[in-house]
């Protein structure tokens, strides 16, 4: 499967333009430490002291997807049953730097990606739980994304044209179950709220639970079954099980495009890992899982 690398930054970030703009913009927050945790596709992450990240897009599109996150979280976050980053203050374009950046709280935790939950069952039905909560109607003034939460069919050619990389035994299968969820019904009911890009890295665990929900940068609308393929990245059949009973509204149409979702965005994170085994990880995983 062909790869591709992680963009480079648009502009250039750094733990000392962090400092500068903390500075200039809340100098209350100034004499905290600054330690870069994450430099990565969209974003330059960094701890602020003990309570809070900095969040700085490094791209022009990331720059968008923080001002969804500090447009829409702060009015989600007090009914979701999971914290989620809402910014506790927001950064302004200087001549320094061009975009808006946030700041936001700092969870206990690792990603879900790297991390061991003590019973998969019961975090299933949390993130069942939370995803009920979270897939409530959304306002016509939602952040729209023409890749997710959109019919299925819109991703067509990007899956059959990865799906030519796969070794043919896994191909033939997997074309029947991209297949299966084309045919499924189409989502009939209003858009709903979406995190949008829901996968085992944008998960935390601690003390073995599933703790909180991050990175809402592709928050939209539309399918449901976007979210709920995060089923197949992270859990068995039998924990898949927990999660749709928690869920509690996903019917079998849903729950098979779920299916397809899974199938298109594991190709996804296997075309574009070449320099990120965390994301092949999870990839792999994913397919696999679609797959038995």
């Amino acid at each position: 499967m062909t790869d591709h690398r992680m963009p480079a930054a648009e502009v250039s970030v750094s733990v000392d333009l962090v400092r500068r703009l903390l500075d200039e913009q809340h100098p209350d927050l100034a004499d905290l430490p600054v330690e870069e945790l994450a430099n990565g596709w969209d974003n330059l992450v960094c701890r602020l002291g003990e309570e809070f990240l900095v969040r700085l897009p490094r791209r022009a599109v990331a720059a968008a997807l923080v001002a969804h996150e500090q447009r829409w979280l702060p009015e989600l976050a007090d009914r979701l049953p999971l914290p989620v980053p809402a910014p506790v203050r927001v950064g302004k374009p200087t001549d320094q730097y061009p975009w808006s950046w946030s700041v936001v709280p700092f969870f206990p935790g690792r990603i879900a990606a790297r991390s061991e939950l003590d019973d998969p069952c019961s975090a299933a039905a949390t993130l069942g739980g939370f995803l009920n909560a979270l897939h409530a109607p959304a306002p016509s003034a939602a952040p729209a994304n023409p890749a997710r939460g959109v019919p299925l069919a819109e991703r067509a050619e990007g899956v059959l044209t990865r799906l030519a990389h796969v070794e043919p035994d896994d191909r033939a299968i997997a074309l029947l179950i991209w297949e299966r969820a084309l045919a499924a019904p189409v989502w009939s009911g209003p858009p709903l709220w979406l995190h949008g890009d829901l996968h085992p890295a944008n998960l935390l665990v601690d003390h073995g639970r599933i703790s909180a929900v991050i990175d809402f940068g592709d928050i939209t609308s539309g399918d449901p079954a976007t979210d709920l393929s995060v089923a197949w990245m992270l859990f068995t059949a039998e924990q898949r099980a927990a999660l749709r009973q928690a869920y509690g509204r996903a019917d079998d149409a849903t729950w098979v495009r779920a299916r397809g979702w899974a199938l298109a965005l594991s190709l996804v994170f296997l075309s574009h890992s070449a320099d990120n085994p965390l994301m092949h990880g999870i990839g792999e995983r994913t397919f696999r899982a679609v797959l038995q």
